[in-house]
């Protein structure tokens, strides 16, 4: 698992990738933006309580809950766009390390739009209600880390390893898998939530996953 990542930040540096790694940068800063006008756009236009001072009051916190919700909301998003980039990625990463596979499934672009709905949908869910555990500020950052990083690192192995074999086949190799997967789910997540860092972790993310995924269908 160290050593995939190793090899999943290096791959930022290979002249093959740059165009990619360049790409995934925009989309993900373009994602942040985004994120932050419309979490901002959301918080202003609401009236969240009928007392007035109490939402004067949510409205001077609105900076402050803009960029927690914005925080909180980040990894889903980028995850969700960098899904549509994800062949290049990963292509880019075989190319490197695994030249001699042969050309992976073609993954019809319904099949990507419905995946992507599914996992932005379940990943906004879950996170909206972990913001009940914000009044329990010991205890969030193990909540927040255990389940983003178990339904990111669900999502990125799947996005994978379908490119490779079927469905039952890629459920099989992940609860094979469940722990290391999981532990790398975590890493990935608290990625995704560091600023600047979170430009490339999506596409460092990725790489890992190639490497994990093909290590263990080989029985490495």
């Amino acid at each position: 698992m160290f050593s995939a990542f190793m090899k999943g930040i290096s791959q930022l540096s290979d002249p093959k990738t740059r165009r990619v790694v360049w790409i995934g940068m925009g989309l993900a800063l373009t994602a942040f933006i985004g994120l932050w006008f419309m979490v901002a756009f959301a918080l202003t236009h609401t009236v969240l309580f009928s007392i007035l001072w109490l939402d004067t009051a949510a409205d001077i916190l609105g900076g402050l809950a803009t960029l927690v919700l914005t925080w909180l909301l980040f990894p889903a998003v980028v995850s969700a766009v960098i899904g549509f980039f994800l062949e290049d990625i990963a292509g880019a990463v075989e190319a490197r390390h695994f030249p001699n596979l042969p050309e992976p499934r073609a993954v019809p672009i319904l099949e990507i739009l419905a995946t992507t709905a599914k996992f932005l949908g379940v990943m906004v869910l879950v996170n909206f209600m972990l913001l009940f555990f914000l009044v329990i500020p010991p205890i969030f950052p193990f909540v927040f880390y255990s389940a983003n990083g178990y339904l990111l690192s669900r999502e990125y192995f799947e996005l994978v390893a379908l490119r490779r074999i079927g469905p039952e086949e890629a459920r099989v190799l992940r609860k094979a898998n469940s722990g290391r997967l999981f532990i790398t789910g975590v890493i990935v997540a608290f990625l995704l939530t560091v600023p600047v860092v979170n430009l490339l972790a999506p596409i460092v993310a990725t790489a890992v996953m190639v490497h994990l995924f093909e290590g263990w269908r080989r029985g490495e």
